[in-house]
């Protein structure tokens, strides 16, 4: 295929996504400008490079659809109708990009049932909605490049659009386009690379003097940055994934008769594309689920006291090496009556076991095969083969998916994915004298067990369970899943598990090392075993399975998952009626042997702080920590930081800043009744108290605060606090704006940048608020003596103070500048005087309010 015709249909792919999500945006807002702005300059595009590859037919539809959002612009109504004809000219094109995409030819026939409504809607002439009719069947007709790319059609742009184009022109020097087959190579080749890596540096572990080690440190560092690289390539927003919901709900909105609003957040969290590719149909049928069954009809929902309108929402996050997807609706929630009908009726369970169960349990019904609780089939849903497909999609690539439901309230899936697929830090574990690997982000902690040991394993009903901090653990061992022979029923490791909301522990003989693997397929004579999701080659060359957490929660049997439940239930109870006054107390050692004690529920984070990022200033030991500076205190002289390696950090956090304590070990954290039995006069410590059998330091956290921050108690009171300014710098020079937006906000305001006056009056007319304005006089289209005016117009913003900016202040110009409404004149260059003026109109409106 012709390169350039290859570009085409790639960019024009892309553009036709945006305007389907777009054009369900617009419908929505038929007033927001910069809406229809993006739609017409996206369909004007495609128009134009039409005509440039002599594709006759393309360019003839998207002109008619362009002459109808022309109208659009020039104040004629928005109807449902039109977007919907909008919509089919939409869908049109794809169809005929695919057979262009297919015989690098366009197909021959004509758009008459398109055009023509088209037209009349621009004429404003009545019509009957147009029957869409299926494009004729492909001909090959010869596609001709004229010697030189027609003229492009002008239009005044207003400065709003011509900017945005700018800004695409800008970004688009900074990107280019690769072939995805070219960034799978890749990344396969780091992988192979991580493996050679992880078998040098086995070879240096095992010969600790070999002249080796620090080149080889350089190479592990160096391909550390290549992989996260390549990673980085592949990562795209979850947003690409979202692109055609918008479409999807307006389209059963109309078919189901509802009313329903898309809302979603976090569109920019990315993650890997080959993941994206994997998760979107899941989502796609989640929010049809949610719109078909969740969300009630109008006439229900004002019956029930909700607004006619549903809401769906979706949101996306990052939390500890996976993606986090969210999908809720104000719907109706989950019909437990009606599922516990069709389990009964299809013979799943019987009622009695039913009424054992727990509500969660009761509402994964939902994810069998072949269940549905729709009473006839339909387009959309009743067949019974979308849920327990989401589940197995998303549970195949090492994620979970949670159910919630409150009846009236609605229902809410979350998905738990992990960022890649590709490489993923493991825990090398044994059992039975083979080795395995755990994908790290399932393993919460490591515990021993033994029978000489705090934790020992027990039985209830001949199950298994960990006594944890006082809750019961349900386990299950692997040499007992794999059959690798007799198992200790006391003494072992136990991996701390969590898929999902479920929490468990797999017995392992022995634990290795956490190492980066690269998960390679299993064979097919293996893929039928649940328990595993792949294979990977350690340093030393062997060949592992890398074990897949889902499978083994599948093997935790029933009567260990009900003892520890009603063990729970049972120790609660005690626990509840033996003491309610016990805290939680993390005990750590610092200085001196004897353990010290600080209420949990004080403490923000424990961090393990590289001794290489911490920094000396004025004889006080600071940190970089969440873009901010934090100082770390020592408890007392005794204490010491760690010249290298990690150095365990508690961190308080309060309104904004952190404080870090200083300390050599964390110990545990346990449950006690704080009873500080012999007091301190020593500045830091209330006292003495017995925990877990040893007497222990209860830190006063209280004392080390305002060493960190000297008006750490006085900044309590909110109501002290003066709410931060807001400053509006308009220039549109681009330098200008990056040289002056520090200064302001070294001076403590909060600043917002516009590269024009229209972009100003735009942030104006939002509901951000700013209590000054800062313009360059000297600007295109409009300048800073229009703005003026322009704002003095305002309501909502007229009484906002404006400074002027000027190469060269003359009479004549302040004069001009007073008419307009400035209430100051600055020399461009004079950046002393533009702070001092700055805060001179800030006394003013102290003085004001």
């Amino acid at each position: 295929m012709d390169d350039l015709l290859r570009e085409f249909l790639t960019e024009t792919n892309e553009s036709l996504n945006l305007v389907d999500a777009e054009l369900v945006r617009f419908e929505q807002e038929p007033n927001n400008g910069a809406i229809l702005g993006n739609i017409f300059r996206l369909v004007h595009t495609i128009k134009g490079t039409c005509g440039f590859l002599a594709l006759p037919r393309l360019e003839t539809l998207t002109h008619a659809a362009e002459t109808l959002m022309g109208k659009f612009r020039d104040g004629m109504p928005v109807t449902a109708e039109a977007v919907t004809l909008i919509l089919s000219t939409i869908d049109r094109i794809k169809l005929i990009l695919d057979a262009i995409e297919k015989s690098e030819q366009e197909p021959s026939g004509g758009d008459a049932d398109l055009i023509d409504p088209l037209g009349r809607m621009a004429r404003q002439e009545a019509a009957a909605p147009p029957q869409v009719a299926p494009p004729p069947a492909p001909a090959p007709v010869e596609l001709k490049k004229p010697d030189a790319p027609e003229k492009a059609e002008k239009h005044d742009k207003p400065a709003v659009e011509r900017l945005d184009e700018e800004r695409g022109d800008r970004l688009a020097n900074h990107s280019i386009r690769v072939n995805v087959d070219t960034l799978d190579h890749l990344m396969t080749t780091v992988s192979e690379l991580v493996l050679t890596r992880n078998q040098l540096l086995e070879i240096v572990r095992r010969n600790e003097d070999s002249d080796f080690k620090v080149p080889l440190q350089r190479l592990s560092s160096v391909t550390a940055e290549l992989q996260e690289g390549v990673m980085k390539t592949r990562m795209q927003p979850i947003g690409n994934a979202w692109q055609k919901l918008p479409r999807v709900v307006r389209d059963l909105c109309a078919e189901l008769g509802k009313d329903i609003e898309l809302t979603m957040r976090g569109a920019d969290t990315e993650l890997d594309r080959q993941v994206l590719d994997l998760v979107k149909d899941p989502l796609t049928h989640l929010v049809r689920n949610c719109a078909d069954h969740g969300i009630e009809t109008p006439a229900a929902r004002i019956a029930a006291g909700k607004p006619a309108k549903g809401t769906i929402r979706l949101s996306a996050w990052h939390e500890g090496g996976h993606i986090i997807i969210e999908i809720s609706d104000d719907g109706r929630g989950l019909d437990l009556a009606g599922i516990k009908a069709k389990v009964v009726e299809k013979g799943v369970a019987s009622e009695a076991q039913l009424a054992a169960k727990s509500e969660a349990e009761i509402s994964n019904y939902i994810f069998a095969p072949g269940f549905t609780t729709a009473a006839k089939v339909t387009s959309i849903s009743g067949r019974g083969v979308g849920m327990d497909v989401v589940r197995s999609n998303i549970e195949q690539i090492g994620g979970t998916v949670d159910l919630k439901s409150l009846s009236g309230a609605g229902t809410t899936f979350t998905i738990k994915i992990p960022l890649t697929l590709a490489i993923v830090s493991a825990l090398i574990v044994e059992a039975g004298g083979e080795r395995f690997a755990i994908p790290q982000l399932a393993v919460l902690e490591l515990v021993r067990a033994g029978n000489n040991g705090e934790h020992r394993i027990e039985h209830i009903k001949d199950a298994p369970v960990l006594r944890l901090r006082n809750k019961l653990l349900p386990l299950v061992r692997l040499k007992e899943v794999f059959r690798l022979g007799a198992c200790d029923n006391e003494n072992g490791f136990v991996v701390v598990t969590q898929v999902g909301s479920q929490v468990f522990g797999i017995v392992v003989d022995g634990v290795f090392h956490t190492e980066e693997i690269v998960i390679k397929p299993m064979s097919s004579k293996l893929r039928h075993i649940p328990v595993f999701s792949g294979t990977t080659i350690l340093g030393d060359g062997a060949v592992i399975m890398i074990i897949d957490p889902n499978g083994v929660a599948q093997a935790l049997g029933r009567a260990a998952v009900a003892a520890a439940r009603a063990e729970n239930s049972e120790l609660q109870s005690r626990e509840e009626e033996a003491d309610e006054d016990t805290v939680s107390l993390l005990v750590f050692r610092a200085g001196s042997q004897q353990p010290k004690a600080v209420p949990l529920s004080l403490v923000t984070r424990l961090e393990e702080i590289d001794c290489r990022k911490i920094e000396i200033s004025d004889g006080r030991h600071l940190v970089q920590y969440r873009d901010q500076l934090m100082p770390l205190l020592r408890i007392d002289g005794e204490t010491s930081l760690k010249k290298e390696g990690a150095q365990p950090i508690l961190v308080f956090s309060d309104q904004g800043r952190s404080m870090g304590l200083v300390a050599d070990e964390i110990i545990d954290i346990v449950e006690e009744r704080l009873d500080i039995e012999v007091s301190s006069d020593r500045p830091g410590l209330l006292g003495y108290a017995v925990i877990k059998g040893a007497t222990t330091e209860i830190i006063d956290v209280g004392h080390f605060l305002p060493q960190a921050f000297e008006d750490w108690f006085r900044r309590r009171d909110p109501s002290a606090a003066p709410r931060t300014r807001s400053v509006l710098l308009v220039d549109d020079s681009a330098f200008f704006r990056e040289l002056l937006a520090p200064l302001i906000k070294a001076a403590g305001y909060r600043v917002v940048a516009a590269a024009s006056a229209a972009d100003a009056l735009a942030a104006l007319k939002s509901d951000t608020r700013f209590d000054l304005i800062v313009t360059d006089i000297e600007m295109p289209e409009m300048d800073g003596f229009a703005l003026a005016e322009a704002v003095r117009a305002m309501p909502a913003a007229a009484a906002v103070p404006i400074i002027a900016l000027a190469t060269m202040v003359s009479a004549e110009t302040v004069e001009r500048g007073r008419a307009a409404g400035f209430h100051d004149f600055v020399a461009k260059f004079d950046r002393a005087g533009l702070v001092a003026a700055i805060k001179e109109q800030g006394a003013d409106l102290n003085r004001a309010a």
